[in-house]
């Protein structure tokens, strides 16, 4: 299998470029269901863009979640989105005169949320709410190769895609030291490997959800498994940090053993962790 990554390409930044400081990404979840210390999906780029919206938003104080003004979501499980509504109800009475928090994602997942969650009957309408002209939420399409700039930092991200069992992407954060790559949820996915030519990859974020007696499992729900994913990092040079989520609770150690016993001594892997921070680009 080529490994296309093994000579990066210089990172494409504007001398116009508006970053004005390196980003940073808060782990608030990174495991794939919820238990005691484990928190579904979400991560907290600088301090007012969430990507996903994960249970690990509830981690963030009041006066966080008032700071954030956008949020990516990678598709439409509950395990990802479950925070969207809350946050909104959080900080509904405090937003007066900001704007809305503004959701962007793939138009198939917008329409789950406007017909499955802000239906008035599972949960109120915030996009209407507290007034229909100043809504706390506003919804945002976007699509695959698409490269937004979000935030006070107006940090470039680029719309990856990712191959899942509803329609979803991943996210490219574009930096002048390197780019930060979180895949979402997907299975093996050669589109994604084709989308990141080019990219000055530093920091990968790729999900495995199951362990190898759950194969079948993985492969019916598009996740991967230790040796589904050993084989898609055999096209990552060994420069690229390589960061494990979406674990299934108490599956960690299990899931590790079975990926190393699977992966050559060159290709080191970690398991992210909540709570943690990474430096990005």
């Amino acid at each position: 299998m080529s490994n296309f990554l093994a000579q990066p390409a210089a990172p494409v930044v504007s001398a116009a470029s508006p970053e004005t400081r390196p980003a940073t990404l808060r782990v608030l979840g990174c495991s794939g269901s919820i238990a005691r210390d484990c928190r579904t999906t979400a991560f907290l780029l600088d301090d007012d863009v969430l990507i996903d919206a994960g249970t690990g938003v509830g981690d963030l104080s009041l006066d966080e979640l008032l700071r954030v003004d956008h949020v990516l979501l990678s598709h439409s499980h509950l395990d990802h989105v479950l925070g969207v509504p809350l946050l909104a109800d959080s900080v509904l009475r405090r937003r007066q005169g900001r704007g809305p928090i503004q959701v962007h994602a793939l138009p198939q997942t917008l329409a789950v949320l406007r017909q499955h969650l802000f239906n008035d009957l599972l949960w109120p309408d915030f996009t209407r709410l507290p007034q229909p002209a100043q809504p706390v939420l506003s919804l945002h399409e976007l699509a695959v190769g698409q490269t937004l700039e979000l935030g006070a930092q107006r940090r470039r991200i680029r719309v990856l895609p990712a191959r899942h069992t509803v329609p979803a992407v991943g996210y490219a954060v574009l930096g002048a030291g390197g780019d930060f790559v979180y895949t979402g949820d997907t299975g093996p996915n050669p589109a994604l490997w084709e989308a990141l030519r080019g990219l000055n990859l530093r920091q990968l974020v790729i999900e495995i959800a199951f362990s190898e007696g759950d194969r079948a499992i993985a492969t019916d729900s598009l996740h991967h498994c230790p040796s589904t994913l050993a084989a898609e990092l055999a096209q990552v040079p060994g420069h690229v940090e390589v960061l494990l989520t979406h674990v299934k609770p108490g599956e960690m150690p299990t899931v590790l053993a079975e990926l190393a016993a699977r992966l050559g001594p060159g290709r080191a892997v970690t398991a992210l962790r909540a709570g943690q921070r990474l430096s990005l680009g």
